[in-house]
């Protein structure tokens, strides 16, 4: 069978994921005054770290097929923070992109919503599908007007170029990634118990 990309992770087995956020910012410090200039690079991304439980055989060769269809950096899957699947606010209405925006954008204007519908700061949104799934964390709170639409300062800025009429998605959001490195351990104990499973991924740009 021919491996599809990105691939859905199983349904459990995790325990914590840390999530990291990495901008590019160039800074400098002169050596005489201490003065300090910074740069701001458009690079971001996220990064994370997952934990699996100890398992036995059955729900462990299910992470153990997981990983070793990535074929390492090769391969792509889904990733959600498993926590903040609902969003805070209530985004009453079928949100959508509101008119075109460049990539590299860091403000996105949203329209479809009911009148008064809210937006909270630290909800995640989802722009794309598939290879190109991309999360995005909010940063400001916001309320729909009397057309239904409100703008927000999302992290990361927009990664490819929008047209406008783009489904958002608000619930289990998630966002393409791969592996950090190329290689996946765990342990087996002498109860038969998979033990050790820690793994890290790179957003997949």
């Amino acid at each position: 069978m021919t491996i599809s990309y990105p691939l859905a992770m199983p349904a459990s087995g995790v325990v914590a994921i840390t999530l990291m956020q990495r901008d590019v910012i160039g800074s400098g410090t002169s050596p005489f005054t201490l003065s300090t200039q910074v740069q701001r690079h458009p690079g971001q991304a996220w990064e994370a770290d997952i934990t699996l439980r100890p398992m036995f055989r059955d729900d462990a060769e299910e992470w153990i097929a997981f990983l070793s269809s990535l074929d390492g950096r090769f391969g792509t899957f889904l990733l959600r923070d498993g926590i903040s699947g609902r969003p805070r606010g209530t985004w009453a209405g079928t949100p959508l992109v509101d008119g075109a925006h460049a990539s590299l954008a860091n403000v996105l204007a949203i329209k479809g919503l009911t009148v008064g519908a809210t937006v909270k700061k630290g909800d995640f949104l989802q722009l794309g599908s598939g290879v190109t799934s991309r999360l995005h964390k909010i940063r400001n709170n916001a309320t729909a007007d009397g057309a239904g639409k409100l703008s927000v300062d999302i992290w990361p800025s927009v990664r490819e170029a929008l047209a406008g009429d783009e489904a958002i998605v608000t619930t289990n959001a998630v966002g393409t990634f791969r592996l950090a490195a190329n290689t996946r351990r765990w342990d087996i104990d002498r109860g038969s118990v998979f033990d050790g499973f820690q793994f890290s991924a790179v957003e997949a740009l």
